[in-house]
């Protein structure tokens, strides 16, 4: 019985999607949610407030635990390691006033369809849930919420075409409306009040109200209202941040919500509507020039050119064919594999050019509306983002705590002092409250941001965009970076070097296009010349850059057949290639293009039927040289391809296969399948083009090795092109190796192999004009060493290895460099392997299929300005790796800056915090101008000008400490306070038996002092906090803090803030030296030159404003001479011990302490693993009987948090 309670009450929604969610269904109890209206009457809103930051504690509060079928209240938990609690109520749709239905007859046309399930008879209701921004609806069959506003999964191709292509009835697509909702991305500008209300309600701000209430009540006004002023700016500043994003992203999406369509109705024929009116299943008539996507759709009949530039950061145009009418029983995405997004068009993305078939004009299947689509994702990721975890940020918030115990104590001390003391309760509890907004500062989170805010401004001098600022401070421990290959590393344009044709089963001589010679006609010009996705467009070819080039080196020419035609029965609108002018002599008139087969990076090929005018069909394919010969008849294939590959590969060049074949005669092009086309092909030869390094990126990545930053390259291209890249670009030296890593699944068994071979370099016979090229299986050097080596793989390996090798998979990755021919899930999937090894992982990409990896990754580096670049965190408008040092500099001077800060704050709250105790102890304590000075004066304006150190120009080979928590840190604050207790408690002490001292005098060490002056201050000298009898004498001129301890505690307290503020300023070698930082320097100075006038002068008026007491000169000079060896210690142990690294390098040697992070752990198990790497040899998946570590980690995803401590 409890188990199926526990079934029912708990479940998980969308099960094995990024946003998976718990979910936990409640029921509104009257009794209990009436104690709970008591409650916040009775604490004046504070258990409301309490609520609302704890949303989980209002559910169980006001609600008691039922099954999700009777909830009208849902819990639900994030299961990834933040676990946020939020709150959702369940809420009702009727469908009952759109039409009168039959209770046994369907609503919906397609029974299988979860609206159907989910519409409750007779009621005609759905339950529903919203959360960030998506619908799920009650599945009452299956007893779950389900996602809505999408069409189910499991339809098959065929199903597609027969249920929806004739479109949808009027009934239906209202139901479908009321029941999925609009299709509309609608971002609201957030009003101000709302915002307003929100960030007033920071628990932050609400601890200021609290101190502020304190301070007027303790007549402490100026520094109240200062603060009040300070939090209003912040407020403010936070508010217009908060509305100007509101409005950009409103901008961003707005245009999409309001465009006109065209629906095909099922026997109504096409009508035009409203965008948002759309629901999955209509059908779209695509016709006429350029317009934006509203939605997802699925394209079933003619074709299309899109730009997809929103999605990848490509503006360039994407061909998109229709869904074929396979009678396959799988779900059309299982029957598309991999490649479904060809048939797919996405929303946001602009449609360029539309092609109609025999069936009328191109026509599409609504798939996603609003929030569901692509564009609806983007912006979901935007609004909320995943959270963070950096160890610096719990740290903070731990040691926030601690102080919060160390007030607690201090309160307990205070009560017991001013009530055995006989003092009012009143000012017993004002004096116990007083504690809490001494010990804890209140602007140590504005003291933090502050920095955070300067970086973000040095970064975007240097065109770098940060639209997530506490990431800033996580770039700062990274030590592993991801480059994308083209576009990144190299430069973006191709150059076409040469083609190599293969003749009568072997390779012919290079052609090469330096000497100007055009390419003779043949199946290889015809196959450069047709098998390209190129367009025109508005009377420029516009295209792939590498189609670009390709077919500019044919010197043939585009023409857009504008006029539809009709040949052998099929509708079709051709694109017709013809030689230009500079063209060598071609015997015939052109070549159109019938059909095309697009490129996938997930295929690595693309392929079209093509016609001579006048002549025959044939079929021309391009792609990777070793995935087009997978389809090439063996025998045209020559012997020597491997090799050939590997020569050019291993100069860096881009190196493209070519086939064809010519089709029997009277076949429709259209009609044919891909996998028929597909076959039986002739290898033509391969096409070599040149794919230059940027001048900047070896320096880059120079400087990174230098910096034991590891760099690897996460590449589409070809294994061996991307090896000799990463090599010319210094990622793997001269001295080190490269051990390829081959993974295949084993035909007709579940197990798989997975092998080892030596990649060597060596000089080839009969190739002058080359350098080297790749050998495959040598042996291993010993000259070199095991330790010196790096593992390249190709994203099929990758697979295989996740599925068969998981186990293999850290110990790879540990010295894996090169990842070639990976698909953008694979890139995505990488940087979270990465991630659960305890790297800090960075990417960079220039956004073309590096959206999903650079917004996974710690810190994504996006080189391209285009839209999909929002989904990064940063951004940089130079598209040179050179932001990515530039980044890494600045997060170590961010990260540096927050540890000074907080270092800074605390000490000071801690300083004035023994002041006031020892005052405390005479029923005394600091004036409200003594507090003000140190709290105004000194603080705000070192918080505010302390962070202004910019970063240090040279990447050290270690990182700054990660955490709070750690030796050096921790050794550092305890000294400095026991520095800073023993100092004030001597002079506490000390001046007590000085022989001047005089307890109820405090004119007795200024004998010139005014004789009446003296005599009326002296019987009110001791009051402190006594009784109403003094209330008359607290209003004349001695307001009862004036003491010979008051003014030596407060003047070396002062000053020792100071010291301390110049003490934990850090310089080198993550920041500029203190003296670059000119207005925290002249800050410093200007302040400390006013607390020694404090000591020096002896001014009534000024001393009497401040509460300060006339002393002897030896006492002013004795306290200077405690300062100066106090500051002595506090420096001289900062930067002997607390900086010394090679001291805590020696003790970590010393105690044999050895870094908690899983890839350090399982480097040194390498090491001495003799056997490894098993260079040569081939393992399968069924052989395994031993792990990789027996007491290894489980995996897990720590994201922004990392085991270790680094100095």
């Amino acid at each position: 019985m409890g188990e199926t309670f526990a079934k029912s009450h708990h479940a998980l929604l969308s099960k094995g999607d990024e946003n998976e969610m718990e979910i936990f269904g409640y029921k509104t109890q009257g009794c209990r949610k009436a104690m709970c209206i008591a409650g916040y009457i009775l604490s004046c809103g504070v258990l409301r407030l309490v609520f609302y930051w704890k949303p989980a504690w209002d559910v169980w509060a006001n609600c008691i635990p039922c099954s999700l079928q009777e909830a009208d209240v849902t819990l639900l938990r994030t299961t990834d390691e933040f676990q946020i609690y939020s709150r959702k109520k369940v809420t009702w749709i009727s469908v009952s006033a759109l039409n009168k239905f039959r209770s046994d007859y369907p609503i919906i046309a397609d029974e299988n369809s979860i609206i159907n399930k989910a519409i409750m008879k007779p009621e005609l209701k759905v339950r529903c849930i919203q959360v960030q921004k998506i619908r799920y609806i009650w599945n009452n069959p299956e007893q779950q919420f389900q996602k809505v506003g999408s069409l189910e999964d499991s339809h098959t191709c065929s199903d597609i075409h027969a249920k929806f292509g004739s479109g949808l009835r009027y009934e239906e697509q209202e139901i479908r409306r009321l029941i999925c909702g609009p299709n509309a991305i609608d971002i609201q500008v957030v009003p101000i009040w709302k915002l307003l209300i929100k960030e007033v309600l920071n628990p932050f701000y609400v601890f200021q109200l609290f101190s502020v209430c304190l301070w007027f009540a303790e007549d402490y006004k100026e520094y109240a209202i200062a603060i009040i002023i300070m939090s209003l700016l912040s407020i403010a500043l936070t508010v217009y941040d908060l509305r100007k994003q509101s409005m950009k992203l409103h901008r961003l999406v707005e245009s999409h919500n309001s465009v006109k369509v065209t629906v095909c109705r099922k026997d109504k024929g096409f009508q035009e509507l409203e965008s948002h009116h759309l629901v999955p299943g209509d059908v779209l008539a695509l016709t006429g020039g350029k317009a934006l996507m509203p939605c997802d759709a699925i394209l079933i009949g003619g074709g299309c050119i899109v730009n997809e530039g929103m999605l990848t950061g490509e503006s360039i145009p994407v061909t998109k064919t229709h869904l074929p009418q396979a009678h396959d029983s799988r779900p059309w995405r299982t029957c598309c594999a991999e490649d479904y997004k060809r048939h797919v068009l996405f929303c946001g993305t602009e449609v360029i050019q539309t092609k109609a078939d025999g069936n009328g004009p191109a026509r599409a299947v609504v798939l996603r509306t609003g929030f569901n689509t692509a564009k609806g994702d983007l912006v979901r990721s935007i609004l909320y983002p995943k959270p963070m975890n950096f160890k610096l940020y719990r740290d903070a918030l731990r040691f926030l705590i601690s102080l919060i115990v160390l007030a607690t104590i201090g309160m307990i001390y205070a009560v017991c002092v001013f009530a055995l003391n006989g003092e009012e309760a009143g000012e017993v509890v004002k004096k116990a409250l007083d504690v809490i907004t001494i010990a804890v500062p209140p602007a140590l989170p504005a003291a933090l941001t502050t920095g955070i805010i300067y970086t973000q401004g040095r970064l975007k001098k240097k065109g770098i965009f940060c639209i997530s600022p506490q990431r800033i401070n996580v770039c700062g421990q990274l030590n592993l970076i991801c480059f994308d290959k083209t576009g990144t590393l190299t430069e973006d344009g191709l150059d076409l070097w040469g083609v190599i044709a293969s003749e009568g089963n072997s390779f012919q001589k290079v052609h090469s296009f330096t000497s100007g010679r055009s390419l003779p006609w043949g199946p290889m010009c015809g196959a450069m010349a047709s098998c390209h996705s190129l367009i025109v467009l508005d009377g420029k070819i516009q295209g792939d850059p590498l189609d670009l080039k390709m077919f500019e080196a044919t010197n043939w020419e585009i023409e857009d057949s504008s006029d539809d035609h009709v040949k052998n029965g099929e509708f079709t609108h051709a694109v017709v290639i013809k030689p230009g002018p500079k063209a060598s002599n071609v015997p015939v008139e052109g070549i159109a293009i019938l059909h095309q087969f697009p490129f996938s990076s997930a295929l690595q090929r693309m392929s079209v039927i093509a016609q001579e005018i006048g002549g025959e069909q044939q079929v021309f394919m391009k792609g990777a040289p070793e995935t087009v010969t997978k389809f090439c008849r063996p025998e045209t294939v020559p012997p020597g391809f491997a090799s050939e590959l590997q020569l050019y590969a291993a100069r860096g060049f881009r190196v493209i296969g070519l086939a064809h074949k010519i089709l029997q005669a009277g076949r429709q092009a259209a009609g044919l399948p891909r996998e028929e086309v597909e076959s039986d092909l002739t290898f033509l030869g391969l096409l070599i083009m040149e794919n230059r390094l940027k001048a900047e990126s070896k320096p880059v990545l120079e400087e990174l090795s230098a910096a034991r930053i590891r760099s690897v390259m996460v590449t589409g291209d070809n294994i061996q092109t991307a090896v000799t890249v990463a090599k010319n670009a210094g990622m793997i030296s001269n001295t080190s190796q490269v051990i390829l890593i081959e993974a295949n699944e084993l035909s007709g068994s579940p197990s798989a192999s997975i092998t080892w071979k030596l990649l060597e370099e060596s000089k080839p016979n009969g190739y002058r004009n080359l350098e080297t090229y790749i050998h495959v299986g040598g042996r291993f050097s010993s000259e070199v060493g095991r330790s010196s080596y790096h593992f390249a793989m190709s994203g099929k390996s990758y697979q295989v290895i996740t599925q068969h090798f998981s186990y293999l998979l850290p110990k790879l990755l540990v010295n894996g460099t090169v990842f070639a021919r990976m698909s953008p899930g694979q890139k995505s999937s990488l940087v979270e392997e990465f991630q659960k090894l305890d790297y800090f992982v960075g990417m960079c990409g220039d956004g073309a299929n590096d959206c999903g990896a650079l917004k996974v990754a710690h810190a994504g580096i996006s080189l391209s300005e285009q839209e999909a670049s929002v989904a990064s965190p940063f951004t940089s408008r130079t598209p040179s790796i050179e932001c990515v040092p530039e980044l890494i500099r600045q997060g170590r001077a961010a990260l540096v800056t927050s540890f000074c800060v907080f270092k800074y704050m605390a000490l000071y709250s801690t300083i004035q915090y023994l002041g006031v105790l020892l005052l405390y102890w005479q029923l005394n304590s600091f004036g409200n101008y003594q507090f003000l000075f140190q709290d105004l004066a000194i603080t705000t304006v070192i918080g505010i000008t302390m962070s202004l150190n910019g970063a240090y120009p040279k990447l050290v080979p270690y990182r700054p400490p990660g955490q709070l928590i750690s030796p050096p840190l921790l050794l550092s604050m305890v000294l400095n306070i026991l520095f800073s207790l023993c100092m004030q408690v001597f002079g506490f002490v000390i001046v007590q038996k000085q022989p001047w001292y005089a307890q109820h005098n405090i004119y007795s060490a200024c004998l010139g002092g005014n004789k009446s002056h003296v005599q009326n201050s002296s019987s009110t000298a001791t009051i402190g906090f006594t009784g109403t009898e003094h209330a008359d004498a607290r209003e004349g001129e001695d307001n009862g803090y004036k003491s010979y301890e008051n003014t030596t505690v407060w003047l070396l307290s002062t000053i020792n803030c100071l010291m301390v503020a110049l003490v934990f300023s850090k310089g080198k070698p993550f920041r500029q030296p203190v003296y670059t930082n000119y207005i925290f320097v002249l800050m410093l100075a200007v302040q400390l030159g006013i607390c020694v006038f404090f000591v020096f002068a002896d001014i009534d008026g000024l001393y009497s404003q401040m509460d300060l007491v006339c002393t002897p000169t030896f006492w002013r000079i004795s306290m200077v001479i405690m300062l100066l060896v106090t500051f002595a210690m506090s420096f001289i142990v900062e930067e002997t011990v607390i900086e010394n690294r090679a001291l805590w390098m020696l003790l970590k040697k010393c105690f044999r302490y050895q870094s908690k992070s899983l890839y350090k752990r399982l480097q040194r198990m390498l090491e001495q693993d003799s056997a490894w790497p098993p260079l040569n040899e081939t393992i399968f998946s069924e052989s395994r009987v031993i792990p990789v570590e027996d007491n290894r980690i489980a995996y897990r995803n720590p994201v922004f948090e990392s085991n270790e401590d680094m100095l």
